[in-house]
């Protein structure tokens, strides 16, 4: 039986959105037909991707022409719809014809998605009240105020909710299908797709772990700046508020003041995450032991790197640098 996956687009779409889980699913079509008899020896069911607009054909990021079915005349057979994000999520969102429809064949399919800020678009159909959902890292505090009968999870990858899965941002489209994939065959098609894709089957941590210095909000001041960059330059450094203070130009008393004011976490709050982050980066790439990379990263020793990893990702430093076993949709 060939699964039918509906991606559904609009104008400003994210081309990723589409690009990233259509090549997932793409991936999956080319590991069974290369080995009919991993199903026990019929033929594995397949995906069919399709796309689909209000009006058919819409226009994408990079200014890219897409061509899709008019999502008006699309009726049964779908398994899998799938709504994208885009920076023009607000208008979609708005877009009457475009609620009506989506709601009308999410209707008829076993499960309905999005990806990033896709999920905007779905809550405003209101298929997510009640539910359970994430989106892209910077929205998720907008998607909680502007739909509060959705419990936002602000640091998933993707969240599983009955028959919804929303997935976090932009390349986080690619772990949702991979999570499809999984929980329609097994986990070892989910990995040969990964492979294929160079891609992590499970993404380690959450969405916390994307750059802390990229989420601190803009800061005029060009003393604290200076701070920000010189502990992500060397987060190993002492970084007592008195060396930052002095960084800063400012006393001691009055930096600990400001400092969470502008950067909205305490200084030692925010250089414990540029701590966790270097030593994610090191995990990533190395095989260093546990205790070099707490040392090389200033935490001292690999207890204080473990406690702090589970305070800022929720994950064990080992459980970080473990991956490519599965994606979790169990």
């Amino acid at each position: 039986m060939e699964r039918q996956v509906l991606v559904v687009g609009y104008d400003g779409a994210a081309l990723t959105d589409i690009a990233g889980p259509a090549d997932v699913f793409a991936g999956a079509n080319r590991a069974c037909a290369a080995d009919p008899a991993r199903d026990g020896g019929g033929t594995p069911d397949g995906y069919r991707v399709r796309l689909a607009a209000v009006g058919g054909g819409f226009e994408v990021t990079g200014g890219l022409r897409m061509e899709a079915e008019d999502l008006r005349e699309v009726s049964g057979g779908v398994d899998t719809v799938l709504v994208v994000g885009g920076f023009t999520f607000a208008d979609a969102a708005r877009d009457a014809e475009l609620r009506h429809h989506l709601r009308r064949v999410a209707a008829g399919a076993r499960r309905v998605a999005s990806v990033c800020t896709g999920a905007f678009v779905l809550a405003a159909t209101g298929l997510l009240d009640g539910a359970r959902a994430t989106t892209h890292w910077a929205y998720c505090d907008r998607l909680a105020a502007e739909h509060p009968s959705v419990d936002v999870v602000p640091d998933a990858i993707y969240v599983r909710h009955g028959r919804l899965v929303t997935s976090a941002g932009v390349t986080a489209g690619i772990d949702l299908a991979l999570a499809l994939v999984e929980q329609d065959h097994d986990a070892a098609l989910a990995r040969l797709v990964a492979r294929w894709m160079v891609v992590f089957l499970q993404r380690p941590g959450g969405q916390s772990q994307f750059s802390v210095r990229s989420r601190v909000p803009p800061v005029r001041e060009p003393g604290l700046r200076a701070v920000l960059d010189a502990v992500t330059d060397d987060p190993a450094a002492g970084w007592t508020v008195e060396e930052m203070a002095r960084r800063a130009a400012m006393s001691p008393r009055h930096f600990a003041r400001v400092f969470p004011r502008r950067v909205g976490v305490s200084p030692a709050r925010y250089v414990e995450r540029v701590r966790v982050e270097a030593a994610a980066t090191a995990l990533e790439s190395g095989d260093e032991g546990l205790d070099v990379v707490a040392r090389r990263t200033g935490f001292g020793s690999a207890e204080t790197l473990r406690r702090a990893f589970l305070r800022v990702l929720g994950v064990t430093p080992g459980g970080y640098r473990d991956r490519f076993r599965t994606t979790g949709a169990a």
